[in-house]
């Protein structure tokens, strides 16, 4: 039982975590003479961790997830959702959102090439609110700081907005609040070529490349954001605003994630910082899902999709969702950490 509470520990501290590459550059900048005890210091230490890890996180997961995501061409998914209906077509959207790019902006197109395929936009929105919030990346990040059992609990809750979101959008009939343009356009069904092993480690390869090189620079400027958290902002004020003495602070972390613009490796960092100063959970992920889900970049390519009413009734179901989802976090925090 010990050995197993060991290993259950070890793989999200030293695995995902990576604690051990923290002391190394701890004890690397020790032997230059630097001291890091100093807010300077201690700065550049999470600053170059934070960023090792993600990066490496990052390729990694970009990897495998893309390997898998090269057996669902958007042709094989439509069919795939063409087949069900109702709630359960729901849920088979937000479960494919699951191994779809990081950020909401890269959701968005093929957010359109199902819409335009016919499928019903409840089902469609399902995929759209799932693909940015509760990607694989996501969960294996947050079991990273949080543990396994927050990250299984907020990828559940995250795929119950999908799904409930979707249902309601399709239940108000919403169809004509799309774009016309998008609804005429069609889509040739061509099936998709039979990939060989070495054509998807290619595709693989070049995703995580294009990846890469599209969210670094919100790596970089997430991790500086954490580290100014980490070691300059007071753990008074992080926990005035968003720790449990504040009512508000779910709903103050989400309108703050609004506009702002990262995926959830821009996000970790940030949120790894609060939640070492003190901030609510619930607050955390609050702010999380805000991001990653109805940044502003996203919100004005959706517009271009769909009309101001079905914009507007898609970010309230989102905003509602996720002000749910971090009360109920701050609720049984106690029992999840």
């Amino acid at each position: 039982m010990n050995a197993l509470k060991t290993g259950w520990y070890f793989f999200p501290n030293q695995i995902l975590g990576m604690k051990w590459l923290n002391v190394l550059i701890g004890n690397g900048l020790s032997a230059l003479g630097l001291d890091t005890g100093n807010r300077w210091i201690g700065s550049i230490q999470f600053f170059i961790y934070d960023v090792i890890k993600i990066t490496i996180l990052l390729c990694l997961l970009i990897f495998i997830i893309s390997y898998i995501q090269s057996y669902f061409p958007p042709e094989r998914s439509k069919k795939i959702l063409g087949r069900f209906h109702g709630i359960g077509a729901n849920s088979i959207a937000a479960l494919l959102g699951t191994v779809t790019p990081f950020c909401s902006c890269s959701s968005i197109p093929l957010f359109i090439g199902f819409t335009s395929a016919g499928l019903p936009v409840g089902v469609t929105f399902s995929f759209l609110i799932s693909s940015p919030m509760v990607d694989l990346g996501s969960l294996i990040l947050l079991m990273s700081i949080f543990g396994a059992k927050i990250a299984a609990v907020y990828v559940v809750l995250g795929l119950i907005i999908a799904v409930i979101g979707g249902t309601i959008i399709e239940k108000l009939h919403m169809e004509k609040h799309v774009e016309s343009f998008i609804l005429t356009a069609g889509s040739v069904d061509i099936e998709a070529p039979d990939l060989t092993k070495r054509d998807r480690l290619v595709y693989a390869k070049e995703q995580v490349s294009a990846t890469f090189k599209r969210v670094f620079p919100y790596i970089l400027i997430g991790v500086g954001i954490g580290a100014i958290i980490h070691n300059w902002i007071p753990e008074s004020w992080v926990v005035k605003i968003l720790g449990s003495d504040n009512p508000f602070g779910v709903v103050l972390a989400t309108l703050v994630g609004v506009p702002m613009y990262a995926d959830i490796f821009g996000t970790i960092p940030v949120a790894e910082a609060l939640w070492y100063k003190g901030a609510q959970l619930g607050s955390i992920l609050s702010f999380m899902m805000a991001v990653t889900t109805l940044s502003l970049p996203s919100m004005i390519m959706l517009r271009k999709a769909v009309k101001p009413k079905l914009l507007t009734l898609f970010i309230c179901i989102c905003t509602i969702g996720i002000i749910i989802v971090g009360y109920f976090f701050n609720a049984f925090q106690s029992f999840l950490v």
